[in-house]
């Protein structure tokens, strides 16, 4: 994350990040990882649902062809207005 969004990023550790998620009753598991990108272990996995932001196109998310081809699904979803970590820690600075 500090390597995609800069100095002070992450505002959270990545186990609470990973207990939010595993919080939510849809998620049915969180992988935390080392590595550059997250290939190695959706390839050992083979989820049957890949989620990425709508940010992305799902033929450009690492792991929609292992997926695919599996015959699973690659969604993406839409941000929340208001809920973005960068426009919470711009209030947070400017307050």
């Amino acid at each position: 994350v500090t390597r995609l969004k800069g100095p002070g990023r992450p505002i959270t550790d990545q186990h609470s990040r990973a207990m939010v998620l595993a919080s939510m009753s849809i998620v049915s598991m969180v992988v935390l990882f080392d590595e550059e990108t997250p290939f190695k272990i959706i390839s050992k996995i083979q989820p049957d649902i890949l989620v990425k932001g709508a940010d992305y196109n799902p033929e450009d998310i690492v792991g929609y062809n292992v997926v695919m081809e599996k015959g699973g699904k690659v969604e993406t979803i839409e941000f929340l207005p208001g809920y973005s970590t960068s426009a919470i820690e711009a209030k947070i600075r400017n307050s």
